[in-house]
């Protein structure tokens, strides 16, 4: 078998289904090649490399990947922002209000992989620079539209923000 021996990672996925059917092996080399070609993330697998891109410090980086360019995000006091430029800017505004970072980290993620939905439930320990130490607790609810975030809904409860 030249195929297998050639290509032994993809050797598994050359079982015939039939013994004496060729078709087998193309069909189901195929299938194998097109999956590893066209990988498409899943909506969990995106939330999960957003919150490792955030935790790498590679917010800005992470905005431009996965957000679209018209998102809606909205904070619980009711305030919206609408459109990618209007999130960066709220982004770099909340960073230069913060003195030290002292922890953060992400505790759940989850999907609604049918309707195209994700949660993260997420903690940073902060310093602001005209307050004091504070440890912020927040669920960010995302509805994507393909491969980017569409519209983004905060929950938190925060004293004095």
């Amino acid at each position: 078998m030249f195929i297998a021996s050639a290509f032994p990672i993809l050797g598994l996925f050359l079982i015939p289904l039939c013994s004496n059917q060729v078709w087998g092996y193309h069909r189901v080399l195929l299938i194998h090649f097109i999956n590893l070609k066209c990988h498409c993330m899943t909506y969990l697998e995106k939330a999960t490399a957003l919150q490792e891109m955030i935790a790498q410090g590679q917010s800005e980086a992470a905005l431009d990947q996965f957000y679209h360019p018209d998102v809606r995000v909205i904070e619980p006091v009711g305030d919206v922002r609408e459109g990618i430029e209007a999130q960066r800017k709220a982004i770099t505004d909340w960073a230069s209000s913060i003195d030290q970072m002292h922890g953060g980290g992400c505790t759940a993620i989850t999907a609604n992989e049918a309707a195209g939905v994700t949660t993260a439930e997420t903690w940073i320990d902060i310093t602001f620079k005209e307050g004091g130490r504070m440890k912020l607790e927040e669920v960010a609810v995302q509805k994507w539209k393909g491969d980017h975030i569409i519209e983004e809904r905060f929950y938190y409860n925060a004293p004095n923000m």
